[in-house]
């Protein structure tokens, strides 16, 4: 298979930084074109401060299983950082050329070479979010809404070396502490204050003691500032605190405890405020999703192989809603997050094949 990557090239040189609604919108509407030349019908989920959604729809075969492909059209690098496309024999080189412009690539290609064997696609519609790489906080909403429509989804996030397909990711949740104490100065009136930044530092401790590396599940204080000065008790203190765990019984006993720790009395007259939550719940392997995955070993004809992975992705919100979902659909590339992104050609010829086989077997005969 020849693959024309002009397309793609179109779609990485557009800044795409997540907080570039306009950018974010341009990679949008490129693909609104390209889908309705395709007969999709686009519905767009308007936003102000994040750009739109969109959703795309073949016609529903009614009684027929239904499929959702999964994307995101923003990536992380601001404007002026990073927005150059070259390559080489082997190699694709630019800002989501693997995560994930390459992989809605994939996904675009595949259905277009569908399209032109049958003359329609059906039974698969399209989902691209707008915020997926600062936590989807507004479009996961949207995913959960639509999660009930689907029978099995892909999400297009980029493959293993080996080609592997994502079945567990670990669930993330972020929250704020703010300790708010009484200032003070630091030398006539020593013991008159209450020290945020004490009873920060006893609480750090205790948060990064919730972690259980056996059971997968780490905490993290990511971020801790406080105080005013040296010559002043410190007044107020803010934790920014990670947690990712593998299952939900994990998930309970640390936000749990996150909650507890945070109003335990580290140093008298110290309160605290926690903010923020469950960011996005665990994905995990089950029966309905190991189906799915014979289902598609059976028509490429060889195993699909899979994989855990720590990081997390719109699959997560998809598989939490019960839906059997796969993930890693993407080309394999690696330097993602980082200026050395790159995406392997030959990787896209073989994604695109066995997209292409997938999507034929949702079509009617």
């Amino acid at each position: 298979m020849n693959i024309d990557f002009s397309d793609l090239k179109q779609l990485v040189e557009i800044n795409s930084w997540t907080r570039n609604k306009a950018g974010v919108d341009r990679n949008g509407q490129l693909m609104k074109a390209w889908y309705q030349a395709m007969d999709f019908k686009v519905t767009t989920f308007q936003r102000d401060d994040v750009g739109d959604h969109l959703l795309f729809e073949s016609k529903r075969v009614e009684g027929e299983p239904r499929l959702l492909l999964l994307g995101h059209l923003d990536t992380v690098f601001p404007p002026k950082s990073f927005e150059t496309f070259t390559e080489d024999q082997e190699w694709i080189y630019g800002p989501g050329v693997c995560d994930m412009k390459g992989g809605n690539f994939v996904a675009l290609k595949a259905l277009q070479q569908v399209y032109r064997a049958h003359g329609n696609i059906r039974n698969v519609d399209v989902l691209l979010v707008s915020d997926e790489e600062t936590g989807s906080d507004d479009s996961k909403f949207v995913t959960m809404e639509l999660a009930p429509r689907y029978s099995a989804c892909l999400d297009f996030e980029a493959a293993g070396k080996d080609h592997e397909v994502v079945i567990a990711r670990k669930g993330v949740a972020t929250l704020t502490i703010k300790l708010t104490g009484l200032a003070a100065h630091a030398g006539n009136h020593y013991c008159d204050g209450k020290n945020a930044n004490v009873a920060a530092a006893k609480l750090l401790l205790a948060l990064t003691e919730l972690t259980n590396l056996d059971l997968g599940t780490t905490v993290n204080v990511g971020k801790l500032e406080g105080g005013i000065g040296a010559n002043t008790i410190s007044p107020h203190a803010t934790l920014q605190v990670e947690a990712r765990f593998t299952q939900p019984e994990e998930r309970d006993r640390v936000l749990e405890q996150i909650h507890y720790l945070a109003h335990e009395q580290w140093v008298e007259g110290v309160k605290a405020e926690v903010s923020g939550g469950l960011q996005r719940d665990v994905m995990a392997p089950n029966d309905a999703q190991l189906q799915l995955v014979n289902d598609i070993s059976q028509l490429l004809g060889y195993p699909l192989k899979t994989e855990h992975r720590g990081g997390v992705s719109d699959a997560n919100v998809m598989a939490a809603a019960g839906v059997p979902t796969l993930d890693g659909f993407g080309p394999f590339g690696d330097g993602d997050h980082t200026v050395n992104e790159r995406a392997r050609k030959s990787s896209f010829v073989r994604r695109i094949e066995e997209v292409q086989l997938i999507l034929k077997s949702y079509q009617p005969e």
